[in-house]
């Protein structure tokens, strides 16, 4: 029998730390062995001479198959993954969407109904809780205990938010019984103002739908979040930062000591305001929220990933095909929120972050990978490269020069936010529990091979 399932030769590996050159081996799925030289058998060997060896990607905030205002979201778990996979990244954390009436359990089994069997690629699930019951709030400790170890809220959207009092009673419970609270920031009562008042003066055309949720309003509700869990001494993550509006608070907090920690997202890196008014509908496209903000955001959101005032980068990733972004073609209110984003994640970054000279190779591992891991409970099974830990790894060249296009993408949808991008550096190999799932651009993994990852408690970074 051979000793080795695989070995990965002559690559640069680079973990959140240290950067070195070494091969590793592996056995099971699980890194058995790292060394300068392994010439043992393996059934496979994958040559990464002049490519660095990255941790695989961990892309915490996913909205697959999501029901939203009507339709859904055009990724599933299969294409969503599959996508994902072939930009580098080996686990996602998606959003469970509790509907009406449902208890935690029962939202739990719809969304294993859907990933079980379909992914390519290891996923978690949090659990996005829209209809807070008593009983919904005693499931928490078991939900917890079960894996879902962390629980999002939303601050707006009829219908689905909480109020102030079922926040602060939830950061108590999931602090508790050990998981993390997240929070989508925005003030509800500003925006339903706003969205009014445009209407009303007959605006509807994307850009409003920006105009309609300012910064402030972010900030605010992200001020207001994080005294709240102050109040009760919980740990918070704000998902989705923008802006300076809600960096602002979150230094803040971090620099008196408290444990609250959030993310942003490639678009809120790389794309502003002004893409809402592309011509014909266009600006339709980037239609999330929060929105898109004004450039002068973008220095302030990179320096607060380098200085670890967020602590990663997710996508957010909720496609939409322009047919039901059309849904929303007489009022911005009701076009889809959200776009794709989950397969150029890493490149984007890489381009953007370390070639640009915003941080270093660490610090990149570090938002894309091993942060995501502490902080969602998955550390170090998943997010480094070390003995005992996952055979999850991207083999990622640095000197591959494309742009963007659609075309070469496989997210289930007809449009990139980020077409015509110039990338330095993507993903060639992508290598999930010791399992090439992509290459060169290709899938070649096997449908179901994914699996449902039991989280752990959360690490404060």
């Amino acid at each position: 029998m051979k000793k080795f399932d695989m070995i990965v030769k002559n690559g640069v590996v680079v973990t959140a730390s240290d950067t070195y050159r070494a091969d590793i081996g592996i056995k099971d799925g699980k890194i058995v062995e790292l060394s300068s030289d392994l010439n043992e058998d393996a059934v496979e060997v994958v040559d990464a001479k002049g490519k660095y060896v990255f941790p695989g990607g961990i892309d915490p905030h996913t909205h697959m198959d999501m029901p939203f205002g009507g339709t859904f979201s055009s990724d599933n778990f299969k294409t969503g993954t599959i996508a994902a996979a072939c930009g580098g990244t080996t686990t996602i954390v998606d959003f469970a969407v509790q509907p009406k009436g449902k208890s935690l359990k029962e939202t739990a089994k719809i969304w294993r109904e859907k990933s079980d069997g379909k992914a390519v690629i290891d996923y978690g699930i949090h659990m996005n809780i829209t209809d807070m019951t008593e009983d919904v709030m005693n499931e928490i400790p078991e939900m917890i205990k079960e894996g879902y170890s962390s629980v999002k809220l939303f601050m707006t959207y009829e219908g689905m938010r909480v109020d102030d009092g079922t926040l602060l009673r939830t950061l108590m419970k999931v602090n508790e019984s050990g998981g993390l609270t997240c929070v989508h920031a925005e003030n509800y009562y500003a925006i339903d103002y706003n969205t009014k008042k445009l209407l009303s003066e007959g605006k509807t055309e994307p850009i409003y739908h920006a105009l309609s949720r300012p910064d402030l309003v972010e900030g605010e509700a992200c001020g207001r979040a994080i005294k709240l869990a102050r109040m009760v001494n919980a740990p918070l993550f704000v998902v989705h930062n923008t802006c300076e509006a809600s960096i602002s608070e979150i230094a803040r907090a971090r620099a008196e000591g408290y444990p609250i920690m959030g993310e942003t997202c490639p678009q809120y890196l790389l794309l502003s305001e002004d893409n809402y008014r592309e011509p014909d509908f266009n600006g339709a496209k980037y239609v999330m929220s929060p929105p898109l903000r004004d450039k002068k955001n973008w220095p302030v959101v990179w320096k607060a990933l380098k200085d670890n005032t967020v602590q990663l980068v997710a996508t957010d990733h909720c496609p939409f095909f322009m047919k039901q972004k059309e849904l929303g073609k007489e009022s911005f209110t009701k076009i889809p929120n959200g776009a794709p984003g989950v397969e150029l994640r890493m490149s984007l970054i890489y381009t953007y972050g370390v070639v640009d000279g915003k941080f270093d190779l660490n610090r990149f591992v570090q938002v894309t990978s091993t942060n995501a891991a502490k902080v969602y409970g998955m550390y170090p099974q998943k997010g480094t490269i070390a003995v005992g830990s996952d055979a999850d790894l991207v083999v990622f060249d640095p000197n591959i020069e494309t742009t963007v296009t659609q075309s070469m993408l496989h997210e289930n949808v007809d449009y990139t936010p980020y077409e015509g991008f110039k990338l330095k550096g993507y993903p060639v190999t992508t290598i999930s529990k010791g399992n090439v799932v992509a290459k060169d651009g290709k899938f070649v993994g096997k449908e179901g091979a994914g699996k449902f990852i039991v989280r752990k408690a959360p690490m404060m970074i």
